[in-house]
């Protein structure tokens, strides 16, 4: 397994190789110190998961996000040394699965990685190679790709899996307790927050404005209508 960090100091990229080597030995680490040779650290090297810094020393790491969701879904957490809510949800709504507040726990890092690797492949796959959702969404469900009007959208890892759960459950309403412990593999607190930014960004990418795939039910859920 490959493993890509974007990351300004070397001693972080030091300790987290340490920690891979050894409690998860076989794992490859590649390291860029600059967003713009992450970006094509990313491109080149196809990492089964990305670690990204968000303060690096020629770019926002917001900016290098949101070019890397351009041409991949790599599973993504970001490592940030702001703890405030409205730097996590700009993290989130560009495209990250997780974030980590620094200072961390490399060990807790590891949790999320594996973590984030689980959910990317947990994702359930029906019998049917390709079904037609409604008229104007498609999904391969072997390849898990999405066309929309025939065009190919690229969506993450979180994003494919909270289409597929409301697909697989059309015409009913999704609990927003489902979806957390579904997606998230975490119990409901209470807090919809994270649930609106993912189905949010799902509803540009299928070009649901206004909604009429995914529609909200207040205070219960979502419901995919086909």
């Amino acid at each position: 397994m490959k493993v890509a960090i974007i990351e300004d100091e070397k001693s972080i990229i030091d300790a987290v190789n340490i920690a891979f080597e050894f409690r998860w030995p076989g794992v490859k680490l590649v390291a860029a110190m600059t967003g713009r040779d992450g970006i094509a650290l990313v491109k080149n090297e196809s990492p089964d998961v990305t670690i990204l810094d968000i303060n690096l020393p020629d770019m926002s790491g917001f900016d290098v996000l949101k070019e890397i969701r351009k041409f991949s879904a790599v599973p993504l957490i970001i490592l940030t040394v702001r703890s405030d809510d409205e730097d996590m949800l700009r993290g989130l709504e560009a495209g990250a699965d997780d974030y980590i507040v620094k200072p961390f726990n490399y060990l807790t890092l590891l949790a999320r990685v594996r973590a984030v690797l689980r959910r990317a492949e947990k994702t359930p796959i029906p019998n049917d190679q390709y079904t037609v959702i409604s008229p104007r969404v498609r999904i391969d469900f072997v390849n898990q790709r999405v066309k929309v009007d025939n065009r190919l959208v690229r969506l993450t890892p979180v994003e494919y899996r909270l289409l597929v759960l409301l697909v697989k459950n059309k015409d009913i309403v999704v609990s927003h307790q489902r979806i957390m412990e579904e997606i998230w593999g975490k119990l409901f607190n209470g807090d919809t927050e994270n649930i609106r930014i993912y189905v949010r960004r799902l509803r540009k990418k299928l070009q649901d404005s206004p909604p009429k795939f995914i529609l909200s039910k207040h205070r219960s859920g979502y419901m995919f209508v086909s």
